[in-house]
């Protein structure tokens, strides 16, 4: 697993630096924003595992901010800890009614700052609506969002991502080496979603090296062929030299013997109701898992 990733939302600049020298020296990746709308900027950019957020911010309020986030499908899973000076019974209702996850007051006690972030991430960990190491959404908010998809008349597609050749880069490679693979991935498909699909598509990590994305039924193909040109295109800096020179690297395969292995690509597949019936989740899964080993070998 790689850092938890985390962003402090706070215009007060000696809080922010203190919150993130702190974060950073308990193993932490943590980001500041001084501005709401910076914050959902940067939210869009590198998905955080969780959210410190001040109510009184110089343009949108924490309110705002996290009323945003909770309405958007790629970010409503983000624990929010509210992080402010109001400590009325009123305020922290209203926090909690947009979807907060927990409420601490200035001046607070850092140490139980941590515990609360922590316990947050593990929450979310635990009842599978993150990935531990992208910080997508996970297992059952993944089916939530199918279950939600069927029950409408169409004008949705599902596409299924997956690696290929990403198992023998990390036989190589090593495990933090397919972790950036994966955080990278994750960052492509939400950039990529931002340049040709609609804000309220959704991206989630189904494990390993298995992700999906839900969108309009207009947008799949354009999100597919982007995704795709841009992981062969980038996914070279995460060979070295050598290798990339080469165009491919020495690995085992499953009997031990070493041969040469493509430089990683993505597959891709997609399913929608035009053009296949769903009778449930299961279906629609297997159906795009099929494509996609179709689309492999292309």
């Amino acid at each position: 697993m790689g850092k938890a990733r985390l962003l402090i939302v706070e215009d007060d600049v000696d809080i922010s630096n203190m919150l993130k020298i702190y974060f950073s020296s308990q193993g932490y990746d943590v980001e500041t924003a001084l501005r709401g709308g910076d914050a959902l900027e940067k939210t869009r950019q590198s998905m955080p595992h969780l959210i410190v957020l001040d109510i009184m911010l110089p343009d949108i309020n924490g309110y705002e901010v996290c009323r945003q986030l909770r309405t958007t499908m790629r970010t409503s899973h983000i624990p929010v800890i509210f992080l402010t000076q109001k400590d009325e019974r009123s305020d922290r209702l209203q926090g909690l009614e947009l979807g907060a996850d927990d409420y601490i007051t200035k001046p607070f006690d850092i140490d139980e700052l941590k515990l609360r972030v922590q316990n947050a991430i593990a929450r979310s960990e635990r009842e599978s609506l993150t990935d531990p190491q992208t910080g997508l959404p996970a297992g059952r908010m993944i089916e939530d969002q199918l279950r939600h998809a069927i029950r409408q008349a169409g004008g949705w597609a599902f596409l299924d991502v997956r690696i290929n050749y990403f198992e023998a880069f990390k036989n190589v490679y090593g495990f933090i080496a397919g972790g950036d693979v994966l955080r990278f991935t994750a960052m492509l498909a939400g950039e990529v979603v931002d340049e040709v699909g609609t804000p309220n598509d959704f991206i989630g990590h189904a494990g390993s090296d298995n992700f999906v994305i839900l969108t309009s039924d207009e947008r799949a193909e354009a999100i597919k062929q982007r995704l795709k040109e841009r992981f062969k295109e980038e996914v070279a800096t995460h060979y070295n030299f050598m290798d990339r020179q080469q165009g491919y690297i020495l690995a085992p395969d499953e009997s031990g013997k070493i041969e040469p292995t493509p430089m990683m690509t993505l597959a891709v597949g997609v399913v929608s109701p035009a053009s296949h019936y769903f009778a449930d989740i299961r279906e629609i899964t297997e159906l795009a898992a099929e494509e996609r080993r179709q689309d492999s070998l292309k």
